[in-house]
């Protein structure tokens, strides 16, 4: 999977935690939108987890374009933002799922765990 969040500490300790889970593994991470576009056409993951408040690109954009050109990717929004609007947002814009940082640890693992056992 491929991993995105502007905030360097949090990118390093979601890698951790997503490489603790034997059958995930972390293919590449990004600092922003744009970054996390460009390594999905190079790397081709199964799944993407991204923040939504990053800079060059917000996350909602980058949803929609990553959605667009990956039809089949398990996207994941990851946000400390309970903004209702934002969250309705990124779903439109093709997330099958947005998680507030602080539900991370249950949620995301749940969720990758389904996906992957769709594959």
């Amino acid at each position: 999977m491929l991993i995105a969040d502007d905030d360097d500490g949090f990118l390093r300790s979601l890698h951790e935690l997503i490489d603790r889970q034997p059958e995930l593994n972390v293919i590449g991470a990004a600092a922003n939108g744009l970054e996390a576009i460009e390594l999905a056409e190079r790397l081709g993951p199964d799944a993407v987890v991204l923040d939504l408040h990053m800079p060059l690109l917000d996350g909602v954009t980058a949803a929609a374009r990553l959605r667009r050109d990956h039809p089949s990717v398990c996207l994941i929004a990851l946000t400390g933002d309970e903004a209702p609007a934002l969250h309705r947002a990124v779903r439109e814009a093709g997330a099958d799922e947005v998680l507030l940082k602080n539900e991370l640890v249950e949620g995301l693992l749940e969720r990758l765990g389904a996906a992957r056992a769709k594959n």
